[in-house]
């Protein structure tokens, strides 16, 4: 509970700065009578009744409250969240009973909640207790077609990269690739790649040519460490696109890789090497560039 309590005094701080006064005070009321009470029916109407008294802004932190988030929860960060998930998430944190009714009335919650409430439910996975428990409903929670909810789990959140099953993973960056999400914003990405993952990537972008379909280019970067024949006539393919963000992927994935056969194909791209190695093409540059292209 120490920790809880440490995100509940960090949380509200980052709101004492962000939000109206007389938001503050009810919030700080009912986290008092959540905690003290523990009764499930108040924290549900709270819980819901917090869309009156707090916004939707984005908390917009620094990078010094960023730090500080992760040094809290390895991988916190809540530098997307909006002042209402906030709010929701001090009083998740503040309700405090044994575990058997903790988790019952969670996962009330999270099959009764509208859209906005699973956001901030699955963005405060991290900070939750009992997290193991939580596992099946994470998981099932990624086969939403809810955008701003599918975000909330994969994306900013340390809770999939430390407990998903190899295959709940991969069927979660896929599915963040299908819906073209920004998977630079996936944590620990390069740490779970794994070889069913890059086969399912390279799969996935030979059924959208088939279809006369662009591949999204942050997918390349899962089979840097895979990358063997056949990928690489894969890649021959991706560089020689007369897309740049898809011809900066297969250059950018090729040159990471330690496959040498593929090296030699670095030679016909001087500038692209040079600007891989200034630091001036990434895969969040390349992934940052995509979102913009499809806004």
């Amino acid at each position: 509970m120490q920790t809880q309590n440490e995100s509940v005094a960090f949380l509200l701080e980052l709101l004492g700065t962000r939000a109206e006064g007389k938001s503050l005070d009810w919030l700080k009321s009912q986290t008092e009578k959540i905690r003290e009470e523990g009764i499930p029916n108040k924290f549900f109407l709270a819980f819901s009744q917090a869309s009156r008294y707090f916004k939707k802004d984005t908390l917009a932190l620094s990078e010094q409250e960023i730090a500080r988030a992760k040094a809290l929860v390895e991988g916190f960060d809540p530098s997307h969240w909006d002042l209402l998930q906030t709010a929701r998430t001090i009083l998740v944190l503040s309700f405090q009973p044994e575990k058997e009714i903790w988790l019952k009335s969670i996962n009330q919650l999270f099959e009764t909640s509208e859209m906005h409430e699973l956001q901030a439910l699955f963005a405060a996975l991290p900070l939750m207790p009992y997290l193991e428990d939580l596992l099946s409903r994470a998981i099932d929670g990624c086969r939403t077609n809810m955008t701003i909810v599918f975000d909330a789990i994969a994306l900013n959140n340390p809770y999939p990269p430390s407990h998903f099953p190899e295959a709940n993973w991969n069927q979660m960056v896929l599915k963040a690739i299908f819906m073209q999400r920004p998977i630079y914003r996936i944590q620990n990405l390069e740490q779970r790649r794994n070889p069913a993952l890059a086969q399912i990537a390279s799969d996935f972008a030979h059924e959208r040519w088939a279809a006369g379909r662009k591949v999204m280019p942050e997918l390349w970067r899962l089979v840097v460490p895979f990358i063997g024949d056949s990928m690489l006539e894969d890649l021959k393919k991706v560089v020689f696109s007369e897309d740049q963000l898809e011809a900066e992927a297969g250059v950018l994935a090729i040159y990471q890789s330690s496959y040498s056969p593929a090296k030699d194909i670095l030679k016909a791209f001087p500038e692209l090497v040079s600007a891989i190695e200034y630091g001036e093409v990434s895969w969040e540059k390349i992934g940052k560039d995509f979102q913009e292209k499809q806004a």
